[in-house]
């Protein structure tokens, strides 16, 4: 099992996630992180950009899903980053975690957020 991971940090972007018609209407800040399980020491033994997650891609997915059409729950939007980054090459798992650090809750909040684990489905060895 490996240990190896690419980070994207702090991907921030604007969209009209929630529940409330205000965050639908005005829109406000996302932070998203993406913590994605490869094997990574093929590619460091090789430098080579094609034995890799490239990590243009991963970005884009998840600048596609936070931009993309409102959901009501940042766990939606998590779910959807997960299970597309899962469709890259050499993905085993990823870390989503999505922040809405504008949040209103009547007091002082750093941000709410929610962080999710997906595993690609093992494959069945005899099929």
């Amino acid at each position: 099992m490996t240990r190896d991971r690419l980070e994207l940090l702090g991907l921030e972007f604007h969209s009209r996630h929630g529940v409330l018609p205000e965050e639908r209407a005005r829109g406000q800040r996302f932070l998203v992180d993406l913590l994605i399980e490869a094997d990574l020491a093929d590619a460091g033994r090789h430098d080579d950009l094609a034995r890799t997650v490239d990590y243009r891609q991963a970005y884009a997915i998840a600048r596609e899903v936070t931009e993309g059409p409102p959901k009501a729950l940042i766990e939606a939007v998590a779910e959807a980053i997960a299970e597309r980054v899962l469709g890259l090459p050499r993905v085993l798992a990823v870390v989503v975690r999505v922040r809405k650090p504008d949040v209103a809750l009547g007091g002082p909040v750093e941000a709410a957020a929610v962080e999710i684990h997906r595993r690609r489905p093992q494959m069945d060895p005899r099929a």
